[in-house]
């Protein structure tokens, strides 16, 4: 004991050296707490400046030697995808990191995308940090809010506040939607969580040609060039910003973001890039998820042995598909690797131009091939607008032929049917949201290291999970774990430091502990064993199992049995007990309870309990300017009777031409407008479009238009009477069958005075960029009646 007792002192004298340093001028700095403070200046005594000898400019530095860092995260890309861990998809970038560093086969994530974001960059446990789910579906309890807390201060705040220069690019995903307006507040937004330099967008997911982007705090256009692509359009914005920094300050390590939009749905890729895989998944989702496994097993990155389990009876088998729904689901198919195979080229781009600047061998990177297993969120079918899902919407396959030649492209939304997802999840059995099993939470990763990893193309299976990168930066670097951050007592950092393990391929692991948990469906890790209960499958409409009746437990030696195939829980069942004992005990700890097994019922925020900026309001006045409001920061016009106002201003000399308010995208929303100066009001139904139009032009000077909803009530997606008036006067009507009953969009918002991003009248109004409306709007009110 007394042993023990002396290496835990000399451990902790180790420890606290390390983090008491001294700067350029010999002043020790504690890095335990940040922000450093500037030391006093000395007293001055002399009268002339001759007689004082000028002080060393005082600034934090970051330890001698410490690397830059890079984390690269894809989207919604499975184990089974990509071809270095023995998928169809070809990804040469993490390729050549595999070849000249480390890959992990058993690297967890959380089987949905933002709380793996939370937890990567904190180092906690996603619950711990509030984020149980995503922002979307949040619910008014602890754990589960996605209101990122201050006691758990993120990699990039570490960083900067030690000396490094950080930069974010892509998919954020961690901040309400309530606070991504200018009203804030903006203490979730990429630039107040550590970044000094964020170019991106705030929401889930994002059209690639016509996104709604962020510089910073600011709402800023996308660059308008033929052949635009978000993914390019990031990576050259990431290139620009580190060949500046490092050309500016080579003595100053950089910590660089690049959280990648491919493969998240829309599926969204240059036909060139499809071409490439025309034809390679016409053998279907059986014959690819088998040879997958096979060439898996080839590759080593899965043992010997190991069997592929059934696939869920749900997922239809390809043979007994019709030759249509073959051509559409192949399709699919090559999109999603097109666009994933696109992602890893401009993640490709970054590394190479680190490379030129002599900075990639003392560069740690860390490439996670995505932040959950691949989704299943294209249901049996898939989608052309993906929106259909997020209402329920199915689509037939008449609707999608109609759009096969487009999949893909600006007009399509695309996503893809879960028998891919499946496939591209080999060799396990279930996908993203499967918080139990390895196919939503196993991602291959690779770390490369030059300077600091001596193995080269060499894999490691100790099991690891994303909460262990924060505290295998701060080893790397040389940088304590802060005890306190801007005044704030920090909550110890959970994960484990993976370094033990960079040099040491039988190294012991020592995350030996891990719970799983996403909408109910959850799972512990313990000693090589997991213990999992699924409630229900993404794509299925019936619950497997009951929350409240904690059943369908299942146990697994993941050490024997990496696919999860052989079911031990009638053999071990003192085991399973003991397991089942200690999730909870975990779910206590990290604030996981109360489980709630809902998912798109929680889209809406009444129904959620989650709360909205509007409150309990019933009218909102906007004005021009007012861009990019997404749908949990302004009044809700779905399933209520509503009003929009316009007071506009138009001079005689001018006809009238241009968006006044619009709200969603091409893909489902409306839009107020006027056309050749007649007012007109759009709704689009997902797709569908049906418009009202006045019969007279709007008069010049000052008018008021206005366009009333009435609607049929009786439960959500029901129809409705809209009517256009004119200065008090009804200029035409016109019948909804059905309106949108949950989401008009995810990523695109409201703005007044054009339709940014994509329009939601799936055109251009006149020659002006995004509609822009020509005449003065003065005020524009919205007004809801809710029963």
């Amino acid at each position: 004991m007394k042993s023990k007792n002396l290496i835990l002192w000399v451990a902790a004298l180790i420890l606290s050296i390390a983090s008491r340093v001294t700067d350029a001028a010999g002043t020790e700095i504690d890095r335990t707490r940040l922000p450093i403070p500037q030391p006093a200046p000395a007293p001055v005594t002399a009268l002339l400046p001759e007689d004082v000898e000028l002080p060393t400019p005082w600034e934090v530095r970051a330890p001698e030697g410490a690397p830059n860092v890079v984390i690269i995260l894809l989207d919604d890309i499975g184990f089974g995808a990509p071809s270095p861990f023995g998928g169809p998809v070809s990804m040469p970038t993490l390729q050549q990191l595999a070849d000249t560093g480390i890959s992990y086969n058993r690297f967890h994530t959380i089987a949905l995308c933002a709380p793996t974001r939370a937890a990567l960059k904190s180092g906690r446990n996603h619950h711990r940090v509030n984020m149980g789910s995503i922002p979307e579906i949040a619910t008014g309890y602890s754990g589960n809010t996605t209101v990122v807390p201050n006691n758990a201060a993120p990699i990039a705040e570490i960083l900067r506040q030690n000396g490094y220069n950080t930069g974010a690019f892509g998919k954020w995903h961690e901040t309400p939607g309530r606070e991504t307006t200018a009203a804030g507040p903006q203490t979730r937004w990429p630039t107040r969580q550590g970044f000094e330099k964020f170019y991106g967008f705030i929401g889930a997911e994002e059209n690639m040609y016509e996104p709604s982007l962020h510089d910073g705090v600011t709402v800023i256009d996308f660059p308008d060039k033929p052949g635009y692509h978000l993914l390019e359009d990031m990576t050259d914005q990431a290139i620009s910003w580190v060949r500046q920094q490092q050309g500016l300050r080579p003595d100053k390590p950089f910590f660089i973001y690049y959280s990648s939009a491919g493969s998240h749905s829309p599926h969204q890729v240059a036909s060139e890039w499809i071409e490439r895989y025309r034809g390679k998944f016409d053998q279907g989702w059986d014959v690819t998820r088998e040879k997958t496994h096979r060439d898996q097993i080839a590759l080593g990155v899965v043992p010997k042995g190991t069997q592929l389990p059934p696939k869920p009876a749900s997922v239809p088998d390809w043979n007994d598909l019709s030759d249509d729904q073959r051509r559409i689901f192949a399709r699919q198919a090559e999109v999603f690797a097109a666009f994933t195979e696109y992602a890893d080229y401009q993640a490709g781009r970054l590394l190479e131009a680190i490379d030129d600047l002599g900075e990639l061998d003392n560069t740690l990177v860390f490439y996670i091939s995505g932040d959950n297993g691949t989704s299943s969120e294209g249901n049996q079918t898939g989608h052309w607008n993906w929106g259909h899902f997020l209402n329920g919407v199915p689509e037939t396959t008449e609707e999608q032929l109609e759009y096969l030649d487009e999949w893909g492209g600006p007009t399509t939304y695309a996503h893809m049917a879960v028998g891919w997802a499946i496939a591209f999840d080999a060799p396990f059995a279930f996908t993203k949201q499967v918080a139990g099993d390895f196919g939503g939470t196993r991602n291959g990763t690779v770390v490369h290291w030059p300077s600091g990893i001596k193995a080269k193309g060499e894999l490691r299976e100790q099991f690891t999970h994303v909460i262990d990168v924060v505290p295998t930066i701060l080893e790397a670097t040389g940088i304590p774990e802060p005890e306190m951050v801007d005044g704030v007592t920090q909550i110890p950092i959970q994960g484990t430091s993976m370094m033990y393990s960079f040099d040491n391929a039988n190294a012991p692991e020592r995350h030996t502990t891990q719970y799983f948990e996403v909408v109910g469906n959850r799972g512990l890790y313990q000693d090589g064993w997991l213990a999992r209960t699924t409630v229900k499958l993404p794509w299925e409409s019936e619950k497997m199992n009951s929350v409240a009746a904690d059943d369908g437990w299942e146990l697994y030696n993941t050490l024997a049995d990496f696919s999860l195939t052989n079911n031990l829980a009638d053999e071990y069942p003192e085991r399973l007990a003991s397991m089942k004992a200690t999730f909870m005990k975990e779910a206590v700890a990290n604030q996981v309870l109360p489980l709630d097994d809902r998912l798109l019922e929680r889209l809406l925020p009444s129904v959620a309990g989650r709360p909205t900026m509007m409150g309990e309001r019933t009218e909102l006045d906007l004005y021009p300017g007012s861009w990019d409001l997404v749908e949990d920061s302004i009044l809700s016009f779905k399933n209520v009777s509503s009003s929009v106002i316009a007071d506009l201003s138009v001079s005689k000399d001018l006809k009238a031409d241009g968006v006044i308010i619009a709200q969603g995208s091409r893909f489902g929303g409306w839009s107020f407008y006027i056309e050749d100066g007649y007012p007109c009001y759009t709704y689009n139904n997902l797709g569908d479009l049906v418009t009202v139009k006045s019969k007279r032009r709007l008069p010049p000077g000052d008018s008021e238009m206005r366009l009333d909803i009435d609607y049929d009530g009786g439960g959500a997606g029901k129809g409705a009477l809209m009517k256009l008036s004119v200065n008090g006067k009804v200029m035409a009507t016109e019948r909804l069958e059905s309106t949108v009953a949950s989401r008009f969009s995810i990523d695109e918002g409201t703005d007044v005075g054009m339709d940014r991003g994509s329009p939601v009248i799936q055109r251009q109004l006149n020659d002006r960029r995004f509609s822009a409306f020509n005449g003065t709007i003065n005020k524009v009110t919205l007004a809801i009646y809710p029963d």
